[in-house]
């Protein structure tokens, strides 16, 4: 079993089949090693290999060796690191986290090896960037991802006990050369700036620690703030909010519930001025205009009373049109789809197209059409989703829908009668939902 210093670590251990990420470092082959052993027969490991060593690839057959010695599967993943603006850290981040989700089995919970000196360390980097509360609280133990959680059972566990339980088990790992060097802002904090606070203050990385959990328990209080002034601020649903319960909170309050708005509907992080752009800009609109706030394909609309957000798609092309016979999803020019559910057992003959203008359509239980026009501003569909929105017309014509908030009576009959509906995807993959990490 593992000494006293790691059986600490994982009192909180779950009944849950493992994924724990395996670099091959000293870290993550004590981390594998102590479950491999508590839990024997639920622990799985997957490799990112990053290519961007000239031993990467020998590292992924140390990683396969130690596994099957384990008796522990392993998975080794492939990527390739593209800056792409940002630095090769960060980048490098960013793929290993992505092949990490991608790897996650629903039920099980990915463990990471991040010890409390990695914790201390975050903890600089982000006070130096300007963080907040939210990020001072630096990593936590427990989190949601992806379609589980993640768990890192060694995070107030300093790395010389983890470096003791290695050499105590005889324990092979492999070392990263670019960990010694200070090219990196991590490695630059570990392995020049950490030692000159630890010489003066012996305890530094633990007092640094120890500040990112007061930061993490003061976060906590104030989401739980957050998430009640978003439930009373919801208007129908999820991605509406009233404009007037935004513009009475006050500022602080006001910016925090609307990064945490944006989060919750999986949009990309609010830029450092789209708290301001929207306080000075969107909620003083008046209620007749269309205001809007884009940033990295997503999207902030105010219109009448509400907020609306939303990831950005082009309006359907005017002359965009297409035939349709219901057995699988139509795709549109602007990334979405209509679906009928469940699809036609038999070739139907529909035509989707684009609003041109003058559109008619006869609603359930009315004797006579009206303009769609009218029909739209009524329903109080907005105007962006208007020029986004796909008709369905029958061959005769006869305009049968439109997206799928305005059915006419003859296609509401129909489908009621089949026991189907008319699903229409707003520039998402039918069937998935947005992503909520």
């Amino acid at each position: 079993m593992p000494p006293p210093d790691l059986n600490d670590a994982f009192h909180d251990l779950p009944d849950t089949p493992l994924l724990v990420g395996y670099s091959g470092g000293l870290d993550s082959t004590v981390l594998l090693h102590a479950l491999a052993l508590l839990a024997p027969g639920r622990v799985r490991a997957v490799h990112v290999n990053h290519r961007l060593q000239p031993r990467a690839d020998e590292w992924a057959e140390h990683c396969r060796g130690e596994c099957a010695a384990l008796g522990v599967p392993l998975e080794v993943r492939t990527v390739r690191v593209q800056p792409a603006g940002q630095g090769l850290e960060a980048a490098a981040r960013q793929v290993r986290h992505e092949a990490l989700r991608a790897g996650l089995r629903p039920g099980e919970v990915l463990v990471l090896a991040h010890h409390r000196d990695d914790q201390a360390e975050t903890f600089l980097l982000r006070a130096l960037r300007g963080s907040g509360v939210d990020g001072l609280a630096s990593m936590r133990r427990w989190r949601e991802y992806g379609p589980g959680w993640l768990w890192r059972p060694l995070l107030n566990t300093p790395r010389a006990a983890v470096e003791a339980h290695a050499r105590t088990h005889g324990l092979r790992w492999v070392e990263d050369p670019s960990n010694a060097g200070a090219d990196f802002d991590r490695n630059y904090l570990r392995n020049r700036v950490l030692p000159l606070l630890a010489a003066r203050w012996p305890d530094a990385e633990a007092a640094l620690a120890r500040s990112a959990a007061l930061c993490e328990d003061a976060s906590g209080l104030l989401l739980a703030q957050d998430r009640s002034l978003l439930r009373g601020l919801e208007a129908g649903a999820p991605d509406r909010l009233s404009r007037a319960g935004l513009a009475a909170l006050d500022p602080a309050a006001r910016a925090r519930v609307l990064r945490r708005w944006i989060d919750q509907l999986g949009l990309p992080p609010l830029p450092a001025g789209g708290v301001a752009r929207i306080g000075d800009e969107l909620l003083p609109a008046p209620a007749d205009a269309v205001a809007r706030y884009h940033w990295r394909g997503a999207e902030v609309h105010a219109w009448r009373h509400l907020l609306h957000a939303g990831r950005t798609a082009d309006p359907l092309p005017r002359d965009w049109e297409a035939h349709w016979d219901g057995a699988a999803p139509c795709r549109l020019p602007n990334g979405g789809c209509l679906e009928l559910l469940p699809s036609a057992d038999a070739p139907l003959s529909l035509r989707v197209h684009a609003r041109r203008g003058g559109e008619r359509i006869r609603l359930p239980g009315r004797a006579h059409r009206h303009a769609l026009k009218h029909v739209l501003q009524d329903t109080g569909i907005p105007p962006w989703e208007r020029a986004r929105m796909p008709l369905l017309s029958a061959p005769d014509g006869e305009l049968l829908a439109a997206g799928d908030e305005v059915l006419s009576g003859r296609f509401a009959e129909w489908l009621a009668a089949r026991g189907r509906s008319l699903q229409w995807h707003r520039g998402e993959t039918a069937g998935t939902a947005r992503p909520a990490d």
